[in-house]
């Protein structure tokens, strides 16, 4: 079953960077109706069936050079589900051995709102609340399918053997354990900078504002420029109705969601150079140097593809990877916690927690 989740999180990757390739090739709109594509299962290719296509929706003519990419997503996204679903089932059946049942069934459960957000990113026109809750559903999707993994193999280990577990060398807690407890907060603080950073991301896909400024590390020749428009790039009220395919803002609002979102980065960069750095520094033996260079390379990687999006005015495979390793980013800090997570209590907590329990019995 970890073997499944493992593939169902590969497979969620996959999800994401056809996503974004779809977007990015303007073909989100590629086909105006939801499940099918102007109701056919398939693209129309024939003759035949782009004439009956076009009758059915004469506004939108078909594109087959964007028909794909949509369907080709939508296929992934559907066998993503198909996988999901069967390891609720699963999950569900092995429940009395211990193994984890409801997260999966959680996880299916928010397969079906993430496929209502793909059926309204069509429906309503790339509308971008809807673009923008649709993209962080997809990284929501893969960080349950990554927590739902790291539970199953610890699952996994407890079940060996006992004959495998005594001829294990037990864990020693270190001589830093209480201070790197006392990081935990700010890695939570961490991730919560990285979600936002993403949501940024995800708004300024949505907008198309991606291209609003095309040089560094100034934007348009200024490093603020003047004529930002925040309220209007940040407004959620935008209308449902028209086409949002190219986006509607002003190009001042753009702007202001660009170079928020410039800030963002510099933040979390900031925020992770230091925090990695203390981490570093009191794990000498605990087992978080490996996971801190992950989320170092993910986080360097992640800010040099952001540089080349500028630099190289936004390359489809540049692009694409900027969006996966964004996911990247995400799963190496929530591997990078689970792994604080499972660092060994100091003799003191031990300790203390013995005579809490020594009291307790006796009482």
């Amino acid at each position: 079953m970890a073997n499944w989740a493992t593939f169902s999180v590969a497979l969620a990757v996959v999800v994401i960077m056809l996503g974004a390739w779809t977007r990015l090739v303007d073909a989100g709109l590629g086909c105006p109706d939801w499940p099918g594509c102007y109701g056919f299962l398939t693209v129309p290719q024939s003759e035949s069936n782009i004439a009956i296509a076009n009758a059915r929706f004469p506004d939108s003519p078909v594109d087959v050079a964007k028909g794909w990419p949509e369907m080709i997503h939508r296929y992934a996204a559907g066998t993503l589900g198909l996988v999901v679903f069967g390891l609720a089932a699963a999950a569900v059946r092995k429940r009395r051995s211990g193994v984890p049942f409801k997260l999966p069934l959680f996880i299916a459960g928010f397969i079906l709102l993430q496929g209502a957000f793909g059926m309204w990113t069509v429906t309503l026109k790339l509308w971008p609340q809807v673009v923008a809750l649709h993209l962080l559903g997809g990284f929501t999707t893969l960080s349950l399918l990554t927590l739902l993994v790291l539970r199953l193999r610890k699952f996994a280990t407890a079940q060996g053997s006992d004959s495998e577990r005594s001829l294990e060398e037990p864990i020693k807690p270190t001589a830093n354990a209480s201070r790197l407890a006392s990081l935990r907060p700010w890695l939570y603080g961490g991730l919560l900078l990285i979600i936002l950073q993403i949501a940024l991301g995800a708004w300024t896909a949505a907008n198309y504002a991606a291209v609003a400024c095309t040089d560094l590390p100034t934007c348009q020749g200024e490093w603020w420029p003047k004529d930002m428009d925040f309220q209007h790039g940040f407004d959620i009220t935008q209308h449902v109705g028209p086409n949002y395919l190219g986006g509607q803002l002003t190009a001042h609002g753009r702007v202001a969601i660009h170079v928020t979102h410039r800030v963002g980065a510099l933040v979390v960069l900031g925020y992770f150079a230091v925090l990695l750095a203390l981490i570093w520094r009191r794990s000498a033996s605990a087992g978080l140097r490996g996971p801190v260079l992950l989320v170092a390379a993910a986080l360097v990687t992640q800010i040099t593809l952001g540089l080349a999006n500028i630099i190289f005015h936004i390359p489809l495979p540049v692009a694409v990877a900027h969006n996966a390793m964004g996911a990247g980013l995400l799963l190496s800090v929530i591997y990078l916690i689970w792994q604080h997570h499972q660092l060994p209590q100091t003799q003191a907590a031990r300790a203390t927690h013995t005579t809490i329990m020594h009291q307790e019995i006796t009482a």
